[in-house]
């Protein structure tokens, strides 16, 4: 059907883009062209399988909060388990997405991520106990780990250079409306659940839906046409850039002239190539000590903020508030920025928005009143969600196409390992110490960050990828 609409559109087509001549590669076809409804349509799935994706990391600050006072009063050391579980699995699961990302296809690769998302959920919502609900959080983890830089990598594939920037960040604004919509449920489900099924289970069923409708949804859209030319599948690449060309009403070139090869030949992809190359090796294992870093702060906040009410006095209903308020503000601020993003400096930007986290996470170790606590909430979960956006968007501009998802996978893969060391680690100096001392850990992992990009390279903005 997709197709129909699409193949519709090219009677009308009178033009060729400017790069569309005789000999022009798919990727220089694919960058001449303006935004298209199916690029749209493309973000908005992606965003979609994002939103669940963060519905499901955030529903562990809720699960913080409820198993953390009576009646659960689980332990510390069980409850930094069943924390750590999602991202332990996501750092497993990230290179194998990245793996099959660069080998089957991103658009095959992101489905099965839904796909096995949906299992771990629903095995999640039936679990019995404490066992089998952490291994079924790991199994989701393994799902979770690999979608988001192969949604990613996706869009850097084929979206327009001045507009690339712009599409990740309001797929990343847009989709971390899962997080507040997730803890919201769990909020108002919580004091009549019904049928008398927690409602912690309730929101693990809903993702499974979510997950599989997503699955479903990305079956439609093309192949990314610059991954077909960069792996040699040259007729599959130029039929997939026909589609992108008839639905902006652009006449493709002429059939005899065949598809242009991409520069220098099919090129090897996935961990293989990764490997072979010493710099893609270097500029991958900078992109993996940066991720994982930010998760120290980036997710150590969100995931431990409900905690940190709980031991400033709050209610578990005021820390689950204080949760789903928090998560309001990065949707907005980070669309916000997608619509500058790509007048801006990348590099400058994941600086300052460092700076303004450290400031903001003291800001919310000494507070004590509910109204400054929110506004502290909100203002770092926005500027930790633009950050891991202007993240991905300056690692996916800076990896080549053919090894774009194993290496980003890689350094995803690295924030996963952090990010289940995070709570495991910090709950304990929480406990002990109190927030300040938790928040100075979160702080010397920002400052490490910013050392780390002005010393590494300036980012792509509205230029072509390799």
């Amino acid at each position: 059907m997709n197709k129909a609409r699409d193949k519709a559109a090219a009677p009308d087509a009178g033009r060729r883009a400017p790069t569309g001549g005789p000999g022009a590669t798919v990727a220089q076809r694919l960058d001449g062209l303006p935004l298209t409804r199916l690029h749209g349509a493309i973000l908005a799935v992606c965003t979609f399988g994002f939103f669940t994706d963060v519905a499901e990391v955030a529903l562990g600050n809720a699960l913080a909060a409820i198993f953390t006072a009576p009646p659960h009063s689980m332990a510390r050391a069980s409850l930094s388990l069943l924390l750590a579980s999602v991202f332990a699995g996501g750092a497993v699961g990230a290179p194998v997405f990245g793996m099959l990302g660069d080998r089957i296809g991103r658009r095959r690769a992101l489905q099965a991520s839904l796909v096995l998302m949906a299992l771990g959920s629903l095995a999640a919502a039936l679990s019995p106990d404490l066992a089998s609900l952490t291994l079924a959080r790991a199994v989701s983890g393994f799902a979770i780990g690999g979608f988001p830089p192969l949604a990613a990598t996706y869009l850097t594939d084929v979206m327009p250079p001045r507009r690339r920037g712009a599409m990740l960040l309001a797929c990343t604004g847009l989709g971390s409306l899962g997080g507040a919509a997730v803890v919201g449920l769990v909020y108002a489900l919580t004091p009549a659940p019904p049928l008398g099924v927690e409602a912690w289970r309730w929101a693990l069923g809903l993702g499974t839906v979510l997950a599989l409708l997503g699955a479903v949804l990305f079956g439609p859209m093309p192949e990314s046409p610059r991954w077909l030319a960069a792996v040699g599948r040259g007729a599959e690449a130029d039929r997939a850039c026909r589609r992108f060309e008839a639905a902006a009403r652009i006449a493709p070139p002429d059939a005899s002239d065949g598809p242009a090869p991409a520069p220098g030949g099919p090129a090897r992809a996935g961990f293989g190539a990764l490997l072979a190359d010493a710099a893609q090796r270097r500029r991958t294992g900078w992109f993996v000590v940066l991720y994982g870093v930010a998760p120290w702060a980036t997710l150590g906040f969100p995931l431990l903020s409900a905690v940190v009410m709980l031991q400033k006095g709050f209610r578990v209903d005021q820390s689950l508030v204080f949760g789903a308020l928090s998560l309001l503000g990065p949707p907005l601020g980070t669309t916000l920025t997608a619509l500058v993003v790509d007048r801006l400096e990348r590099r400058a930007c994941l600086v300052a928005l460092a700076a303004a986290m450290a400031g903001l996470g003291t800001v919310f170790a000494a507070g004590s009143s509910f109204p400054v606590l929110v506004l502290a909430g909100i203002a770092f979960n926005t500027a930790a969600s633009t950050y891991g956006g202007i993240l991905a968007i300056h690692a996916t501009e800076l990896l080549p196409t053919a090894v774009r998802a194993s290496a980003l996978a890689c350094a995803w893969a690295g924030g996963r390992v952090s990010a289940a060391l995070a709570p495991i680690v910090l709950l304990p100096i929480l406990a002990a110490h109190g927030a300040h001392a938790m928040f100075g850990v979160i702080t010397l992992a920002l400052v490490l960050s910013g050392l780390l990009l002005l010393g590494g390279p300036r980012g792509l903005s509205g230029r072509t990828v390799a």
